[in-house]
């Protein structure tokens, strides 16, 4: 493999995972903000209930599924390593999310964010068809 296409993939893998990340971070953020507006979540820095977290779990997994399938697609080789990259990615943000937010809800919803993190990505990859 020559340089000039070893760099074209190095270039098209790292913009597959961070479109992944674009498409479950923005759409989060957008709907969390809509909820808070709305009021169906409580003003920031207020604790969320299991309900809550509930709703909030629900579009997150359907992010991470879709993330997974979009790494998978844009992915240039190797989908199933990108799609990981992407958990692992999931992972820690959802790890310091944990940390920085303990008290904020339910111990149980960052707990699993952080475990469905590549569960669900992977679900993706296998829906891609790139396996």
């Amino acid at each position: 493999m020559t340089t000039a296409v070893r760099s074209n993939n190095l270039g098209r893998s790292i913009w597959a995972i961070v479109a992944g990340l674009l498409i479950n971070i923005i759409p989060a953020v957008v709907i969390d903000i809509a909820l808070h507006l709305a009021r169906v979540f409580p003003p920031l820095g207020q604790p969320m209930t299991d309900g809550m977290c509930l709703l909030a779990s629900s579009y997150r997994y359907i992010l991470g599924f879709i993330s997974g399938y979009v790494v998978a697609r844009l992915a240039p080789d190797n989908p199933r390593k990108h799609v990981m990259i992407l958990g692992g990615i999931g992972v820690a943000m959802g790890s310091a999310g944990a940390i920085a937010m303990w008290d904020a809800g339910p111990h149980w919803y960052p707990l699993a964010l952080i475990i469905l993190a590549i569960p669900l990505a992977l679900a993706g990859w296998k829906v891609s068809g790139r396996c």
